[in-house]
């Protein structure tokens, strides 16, 4: 064996390989495979294109939106203390969706936490002759209060529990649209125009509020207490009148 072979030997032997086969097979093996031959050429893939995520259609029907905010205060909100104080319900608000003219009162009396629709007690009713004297019905406008609870006694919402619930009036007034909010009372003009001035001062006056002109004038439970009121009422809601009729 010459020296040149017998290094491979040695070689294979450190790398585990116990022989090597002379068969021209054998020796074959490692030659390299004939190439293959390409095939025809498939078409092109065409490029998917990437699916755009589908974006929730926020509702836009006035009617909609007031029923998801109304299922978002629930029947049993206790945002604030007052679900713990006697109220019987979340009073919301009640109307047409889309009218242009709004009122907002203070918070639900009896009547109303009994029935769950704001004014429908004695200063309600007095309520809906006034709208009927502009020549409207309860039905064309829409009715809220600053606080949807019933405080006890009657006494006024305190800082804490408007400040939980005034957030879902914004957004009744924001849905709503309203082209006139008239304020129904001392408490609630304060409370939309963030002042302390005296509902005799602010009383028919017009400011712009979201998109709408706010007007302050006296609650009707007022009225019923001071029937000498009802004047200045009255020309309050004539100066409404024009303005719903363009008549500025």
């Amino acid at each position: 064996m010459n020296e040149h072979v017998k290094a491979h030997l040695e070689f294979f032997e450190e790398l585990g390989i116990d022989g090597v086969r002379l068969e021209p097979a054998w020796h074959a093996r490692g030659e390299p495979a004939a190439p293959i031959e390409p095939s025809e050429p498939s078409a092109p893939i065409e490029p998917i294109e990437p699916i755009e995520p589908i974006e929730p259609i926020e509702p836009t029907e006035p009617k909609t939106v007031l029923q998801l905010i109304k299922e978002e205060i629930g029947p049993d909100c206790s945002r604030c203390k007052l679900h713990t104080l006697g109220r019987t319900q979340v009073v919301f608000g009640v109307g047409n969706p889309n009218a242009d003219l709004m009122f907002v009162g203070e918070a639900p009396g009896a009547d109303e936490d009994m029935q769950g629709e704001p004014f429908v007690g004695r200063a309600g009713q007095l309520l809906t002759k006034i709208i009927e004297a502009i020549g409207l019905k309860r039905e064309d406008v829409y009715i809220a209060n600053v606080i949807k609870c019933r405080p006890p006694g009657n006494r006024n919402p305190e800082p804490d529990e408007v400040e939980q619930c005034e957030p879902f009036l914004f957004r009744q007034i924001d849905t709503v649209k309203p082209k006139v909010i008239v304020a129904l009372g001392k408490f609630a003009a304060q409370c939309l125009l963030r002042t302390n001035d005296p509902i005799t001062r602010i009383r028919g006056r017009e400011y712009k509020y979201r998109d709408a002109i706010l007007m302050p004038t006296y609650h009707p439970a007022y009225l019923l207490r001071t029937p000498s009121a009802k004047r200045e009422v009255w020309e309050d809601m004539k100066r409404v009148r024009a303005i719903l009729n363009g008549d500025d």
